[in-house]
């Protein structure tokens, strides 16, 4: 069966542990090459058409509906519902997949979080952020989208063998620069799937992904967001604070930690 641009596919040498959407596919003279983005992980690869294999319908929804269930099952654990007299941090969420985007907005939403969601590729992000940060100024910026490794186990401190996270350090830099001039008091989280943590922390960011580049949890960058908006502003946050409610801890996740944005009327 010919594969095309998206189609649900999984990589034959991977056991298709992992449901890819065929995000676009680049002529070759051997064997044409696609590009993939995870459905249920932030992580963006490539593969051979030979290896790859169209996923059934019914694969497919049992993985979604257990992505659903996740998210829903951790809104029912931790949901809350604030009064007038209490100020949650405003969140800024700008996120590369669509889908992903608008998961997060419903979380965001079934949380009771003051939250704007923005769907912008990965590449466009630290082209608008300045302007995106003018308009919402937020309290908490989210920076992510999908990621991974060229090569995997080697080259970590190349920045050319990670897929997007040069984009998210550009947009770090482009943030933090924004905000010296605002007084500097935005907390920003930044990364996906196998991102280069050690980069995003130099270039400003208080906390992101990978350290241990592994796929992070889609939840993992809304549950920091979330923490740091219903954490009072005298409270400093650590990833301490937060490791036990990310499912990989502080290998998925970590940082110099943050002051809270929780404040009462």
């Amino acid at each position: 069966m010919q594969i095309r641009k998206g189609d649900i596919v999984g990589r034959k040498s991977y056991g298709k542990d992992i449901l890819f959407k065929v995000s676009n596919i680049v002529k070759r003279t051997d064997e044409d090459i696609a590009i993939l983005e995870g459905i249920t992980k932030r992580i963006e690869a490539d593969s051979k058409i030979s290896d790859l294999e169209i996923i059934p319908k019914k694969i497919i929804k049992e993985k979604i509906k257990k992505l659903n269930e996740h998210i829903e099952k951790k809104i029912h654990v931790t949901e809350k519902r604030y009064t007038d007299e209490i100020k949650t941090g405003k969140i800024l969420h700008l996120d590369g997949d669509k889908k992903y985007s608008e998961k997060s907005y419903y979380y965001y939403q079934k949380m009771g979080l003051n939250a704007i969601v923005k769907n912008i590729p990965e590449y466009k992000q630290p082209k608008v952020i300045k302007h995106l940060l003018e308009i919402y100024k937020p309290d908490i910026l989210v920076i992510t989208g999908h990621d991974g490794m060229l090569r995997r186990g080697t080259r970590y401190h190349d920045i050319y063998n990670y897929r997007n996270s040069r984009y998210f350090i550009e947009t770090v830099k482009q943030a933090r620069e924004f905000d010296k001039k605002e007084g500097g008091n935005l907390v920003i989280f930044a990364g996906a799937c196998q991102s280069y943590f050690e980069a995003l922390i130099s270039a400003g960011a208080n906390f992101a992904s990978s350290p241990a580049r592994i796929l992070i949890d889609f939840l993992d960058p809304l549950i920091v967001a979330q923490k740091i908006a219903t954490t009072e502003r005298y409270k400093y946050i650590t990833i301490d604070d937060i490791a036990y409610e990310l499912r990989d801890g502080k290998d998925g996740v970590s940082g110099i930690g943050a002051k809270g944005k929780l404040s009462k009327m």
